[in-house]
């Protein structure tokens, strides 16, 4: 009897195949953004960003709150907001200063070393599919920086970054708000409920 071998793994680090390599190119010249892997390709985080990460019913609420973001991705039930290098480590901080504490363990944060799903951009071949998307893609050659979500944006009146701080508060309410309603009705977190969840569009 023959043994049939299984093919390995693919490694988080290996070569990108030919899709992925294209992608990860056009990250790299069009953003400035380091990539890894494949299958799928991966944005490492900690360098040019990091990645606020809620339920996506919670982040589709912020989007409709008007709340100024940076880009927002959508990988499975969970979306990704993007904000300035550094703000993972100001989570837990804000969070005890805007008085949420523990009550929003459904929004945690991708910072140094870390790494997610690169969703294609737009243009990208099958960039309507994938283990990922963009809801609101990010805006090529822009100054570094200029919209992400930072700290130094709170209480300023001038400037073009969004506000963290704000950022975090309506994610922490929105995330609450999910995790009541789902107790109320049984309804596990994390789970997608039927009107939930927005057709994903490009935002300005």
């Amino acid at each position: 009897m023959t043994r049939t071998v299984p093919q390995p793994r693919s490694s988080p680090d290996a070569a990108p195949g030919p899709a992925d390599a294209a992608l990860a190119r056009r990250y790299a010249r069009e953003l400035g953004w380091t990539t890894a892997g494949r299958d799928p390709l991966h944005l490492l985080t900690g360098e040019s960003f990091d990645v606020l990460e809620l339920p996506a019913e919670a982040g589709h609420a912020v989007l409709r709150r008007g709340v100024r973001t940076g880009p927002v991705l959508l990988s499975g039930t969970r979306m990704g907001l993007l904000v300035a290098a550094g703000g993972a480590d100001e989570l837990p901080g804000l969070l005890d200063w805007l008085e949420w504490g523990p009550l929003t363990p459904d929004l945690t944060a991708v910072g140094a070393g870390g790494r997610v799903t690169a969703p294609p951009l737009p243009g990208s071949p099958g960039d309507s599919t994938g283990a990922a998307v963009w809801l609101r893609p990010p805006e090529p050659r822009r100054a570094p920086g200029s919209a992400l979500p930072a700290l130094a944006g709170f209480g300023s009146s001038g400037g073009d970054a969004p506000d963290l701080v704000r950022l975090v508060d309506a994610a922490a309410t929105e995330c609450h708000r999910v995790r009541l309603s789902h107790a109320r009705s049984g309804v596990p977190t994390g789970v997608l409920t039927r009107g939930s969840a927005d057709q994903p569009l490009a935002f300005s």
